[in-house]
């Protein structure tokens, strides 16, 4: 195995701990230790009686076409977790507390922990409502004791803890950040590359996905360290050029990508590999409701980073790893969900869905900030129409 590089460089992946749940939590404490679930379109607010309790829905009531938003530890050790249907997940766990999704407060509480973190460490990249690349190069603080000083400046601005991993570059952070959760601090070094992510199933690599993962299995490949010592003519032949020399790269923890720190995106998107291939109408409820939530999750970024965008697009990977696009331009920007929903309904109208595959994505591009954009009423429509 080459030798692995650690340049002078020091990349922080900071990712708040179940975060929509952590802030419903902050307004329900009473809820915590227990089974907790967010999400689902339908779902009634608590309420409040007469003695100051609060009255909560449960899973197993719960009927409709949600899907989980996220969940608490202890309802992710039932089996409950992020994307799955609100049904399925019912059947697991019925007696679990649901609570409605208020994305208002999560960007609140999104926006406070990323200017804690700006006041130490001016330098971040946003990656969604809850988590953050830090490039930590320039600041002369010992790496322990600037991590720690970061963890309690955002206790201290939100009340919920966070985890974050500390490494060389990008990948091997966002690993890092996961090793250790909930309030977890992993730093990466040398020694701990050798120790804590070789050791790691490949699938933990950011980029391998389920059908991946498979496909290295069945060659034998189980570990990032089985990885790093593969043979490139195999990887070249079952995962063709690109893809394997990307294999050969991460697998050395190498990886040269900058914090971006630039706050025009070009474009934002959101996308799901399946654990198994899916066929347009064998797996259509499944589907309709995966599809769904991207289009939210899309919407959700858009408006807690304040931007809308004129063009909407979808892109599909086949079981046979080929790559298919379409996108649509609309007259008006959005961000809103039901809009950019029926905007990639008319996309995927335009591909051929007579094969299976593996990957959805849902993209937003050619994007202009709100403060541009003079304020017009936003499009109404169900998601379903």
């Amino acid at each position: 195995m080459k030798d692995v590089r650690f340049p002078d460089r020091r990349i922080a992946h900071l990712d708040m701990d179940m975060f929509f749940a952590g802030v419903e939590l902050l307004r329900y404490p009473e809820l915590r230790g227990q089974a907790l679930v967010v999400g689902g379109r339908s779902t009634p607010q608590p309420r409040r009686l007469a003695n100051g309790r609060h009255q909560f829905a449960r899973l197993g009531e719960y009927n409709g076409r949600g899907v989980v938003t996220t969940s608490t530890y202890e309802a992710r050790a039932l089996g409950v977790f992020s994307a799955m249907g609100l049904m399925k997940s019912a059947q697991l766990a019925p007696d679990a507390i649901l609570l409605p999704a208020d994305f208002e407060s999560y960007r609140h509480y999104s926006r406070l922990f990323k200017a804690a973190v700006m006041s130490i460490a001016p330098d971040i990249e946003n990656r969604g409502i809850d988590e953050i690349y830090i490039d930590l190069s320039t600041i002369e603080e010992d790496t322990d004791a600037l991590a720690q000083r970061l963890k309690t400046a955002v206790f201290d601005a939100t009340g919920l803890s966070c985890s974050i991993g500390i490494a060389a570059n990008k990948l091997l952070a966002k690993i890092a950040s996961d090793l250790d959760k909930p309030d977890g601090l992993t730093i990466i070094d040398r020694q701990a590359f050798q120790e804590r992510i070789l050791p790691l199933a490949a699938k933990k690599i950011n980029g391998i996905g389920p059908k991946a993962a498979l496909k290295l299995e069945k060659l034998d490949i189980r570990t990032i360290a089985d990885l790093a010592s593969a043979k490139a003519d195999i990887l070249l032949q079952h995962f063709g050029q690109s893809y394997a020399h990307w294999l050969m790269r991460v697998a050395q923890g190498q990886d040269d990508r900058v914090v971006v720190t630039s706050s025009t995106p070009k474009s934002m998107s959101r996308e799901t590999t399946f654990e198994r291939d899916m066929h347009a109408h064998q797996d259509k409820h499944y589907l309709s409701r995966a599809f769904t939530a991207l289009c939210e999750r899309v919407a959700q970024d858009l408006q807690q980073k304040r931007y809308q965008g004129h063009t909407v697009g979808i892109k599909i990977k086949y079981q046979d790893f080929r790559t298919a696009t379409r996108d649509l331009t609309l007259p008006h920007p959005t961000n809103d969900a039901a809009t950019i929903r029926r905007a990639a309904g008319r996309c995927l109208k335009r591909l051929s869905l007579d094969q299976r595959f593996r990957l959805l994505g849902v993209k937003v591009s050619n994007l202009i900030h709100s403060d541009e954009i003079e304020a017009d009423p936003p499009e109404q429509a169900s998601l379903f129409s």
